[in-house]
């Protein structure tokens, strides 16, 4: 019987089954895929070109799950003062951000930052952090790049809510929705 064990001690929110839970496998153990994927999802594997080299280690195996467009993605909401709309509404299914109710021109990558750090509020992310999560383990670049993305940000947020991403000084960005408007 192989062994495996749970990366987290938590036990698993009741809004996820436990079936959704990450977990280690042992080398030979056979494990039946579809018992780990969403109703209605499919699994491929992962192109080896597309998942990071570590030194030293094995390469690593992934897979690309697939999820049927029916099923929507939420919307992720930052919350402002609780009452009204919030300051940034970010829909991901439909890829669009608006603030204050004004739809936002975005590039690609604008609005996976923006994405990320509303579904993250008040959460201090390093430079390396976003260049990780945003742009992926091939991106080639330095912390820069993250600035100069954050700076077309802001100007397309506006005057009187670019304050909302805020500079960690020698840290990275956080969003901090307002706490009153």
């Amino acid at each position: 019987m192989a062994t495996t064990r749970s990366l987290s001690s938590a036990p698993a929110p009741a809004s996820f089954p436990a079936r959704q839970r990450l977990r280690a496998v042992d080398p030979d153990e056979v494990i039946d895929v579809p018992d780990f994927l969403p109703p209605g999802a499919t699994w491929l594997p992962a192109p080896q070109h597309t998942l990071p080299t570590l030194p030293g280690q094995p390469p690593m195996i992934g897979y690309l799950v697939l999820v049927p467009a029916d099923r929507t993605a939420p919307v992720v909401p930052a919350a402002g003062d609780g009452a009204g709309d919030p300051l940034v509404r970010v829909d991901t299914v439909r890829r669009t951000a608006a603030v204050d109710g004004r739809e936002l021109d975005l590039t690609y990558l604008e609005f996976e930052l923006l994405a990320h750090l509303v579904a993250h509020p008040h959460r201090v992310h390093t430079r390396d952090q976003l260049v990780t999560t945003v742009w992926g383990y091939g991106h080639v670049g330095d912390g820069r790049t993250v600035d100069v993305h954050i700076a077309r940000l802001r100007r397309k947020l506006g005057a009187e809510h670019r304050d909302a991403i805020r500079t960690i000084r020698r840290v990275g960005y956080k969003y901090a929705p307002p706490t009153g408007r």
